[in-house]
């Protein structure tokens, strides 16, 4: 019951943000979790939630640019390119 009262209070605090603060919320809660697991220890999690957080930033800030759409081509590769003239 903690555990999901916990994730509605995460969920609810990150709902009015940018998506540059979602994506470094989301980062960074993200690679706290993985760095504890994967290390056993509190310093694992540290690194893991900054690189996680400055990872999600960068991947936030990308999608507030207007006329940017993603693409994803034949091989499975993500690129970023301007949006078609009709789409909105």
């Amino acid at each position: 019951m903690k555990k999901a009262i916990a994730f509605a209070l995460i969920g609810l605090s990150i709902a009015s943000c940018t998506p540059t603060e979602q994506g470094a919320g989301i980062g960074a809660a993200s690679g706290a979790v993985i760095g504890g697991v994967a290390t056993g220890n509190v310093r694992g999690a540290a690194v893991g939630a900054a690189i996680g957080g400055v990872t999600g930033a960068v991947i936030g800030r990308v999608s507030e640019q207007p006329g940017q759409c993603y693409y994803r081509d034949r091989y499975g590769r993500r690129y970023i390119d301007d949006c078609p003239g009709d789409y909105r």
